[in-house]
């Protein structure tokens, strides 16, 4: 039997007094893809922060119940960084450093310990042709990353999660802010990195979803409302009514 990549059991999270995750447990096989929706404050960036352990960046959160990777229990890592090298993230507005191009792909890698500079050099063309810039940026390496487009800056940030080789790729409405042709491109980038990877997509396009995912959750004020084969959830007779209502733009 193949363990879970990721298992999360009873997961509860509070800001203060508030609780936002209302003890939810799912887990989530390697090399999946799998798709989150759902409407605004229903918890879904707050989960991938609970995940990889920058929730605990935030004053006053209190999280309980327990998420493993590889079986692991991730509360019980020493190695708080390495798990975060191992699940990589991508936010909803492309956030460059203010590097070049080059330095931007290599800072993880470099800050890691790799310092040879032809090993470098490989991993910066790996990673840009994995987030599909490389055509687009090679021969303007030295350039400042922020010099970029919205959606050539939002695939950087794609090539910088990739830069130290992440087990997951936990993406938070990667497509917010940039065009639909963008989008489509980096959707196919997506589609190559399942076979290294497994990746959580968090999308505002219930439709992306639908594209990408083997299987959907559907979050609504901390809950899973439903999880399921992704067709079983836009089809026409998903478990709940409020799956039908928000796929299909009744509310949401």
């Amino acid at each position: 039997m193949v363990t879970p990549k990721v298992q999360v059991e009873n997961l509860r999270l509070s800001y203060g007094s508030k609780e936002v995750i209302h003890g939810i447990s799912f887990d989530i096989e390697p090399n999946e893809i799998l798709g989150i929706i759902g409407p605004a404050q229903s918890g879904k960036t707050s989960l991938l922060r609970c995940i990889n352990r920058t929730m605990e960046f935030t004053a006053g959160t209190k999280m309980s119940g327990t998420i493993r990777v590889d079986g692991e229990d991730t509360a019980k890592m020493r190695d708080v960084y390495g798990l975060r090298r191992r699940i990589g993230m991508v936010a909803p507005l492309p956030v460059g450093l203010p590097l070049s191009i080059y330095d931007n792909v290599a800072f993880a890698p470099r800050a890691a310990g790799m310092n040879n500079k032809s090993e470098l050099s490989a991993l910066v063309e790996k990673c840009l042709r994995q987030a599909a810039l490389w055509d687009e940026v090679k021969d303007r390496l030295d350039s400042l990353g922020t010099k970029l487009s919205g959606g050539q800056q939002q695939r950087l940030t794609i090539a910088r999660a990739l830069s130290h080789s992440p087990e997951i790729l936990c993406l938070d409405e990667f497509s917010i802010a940039i065009d639909p042709v963008t989008t489509m491109r980096i959707e196919d980038v997506l589609k190559e990195l399942k076979k290294d990877m497994t990746i959580i997509l968090v999308t505002n396009l219930v439709q992306q979803a639908r594209r990408l995912a083997a299987r959907t959750m559907f979050m609504w004020n901390g809950e899973i409302i439903e999880l399921g084969p992704t067709e079983q959830l836009f089809g026409d007779n998903p478990k709940d009514k409020r799956t039908h209502d928000y796929v299909n733009g009744i509310f949401g």
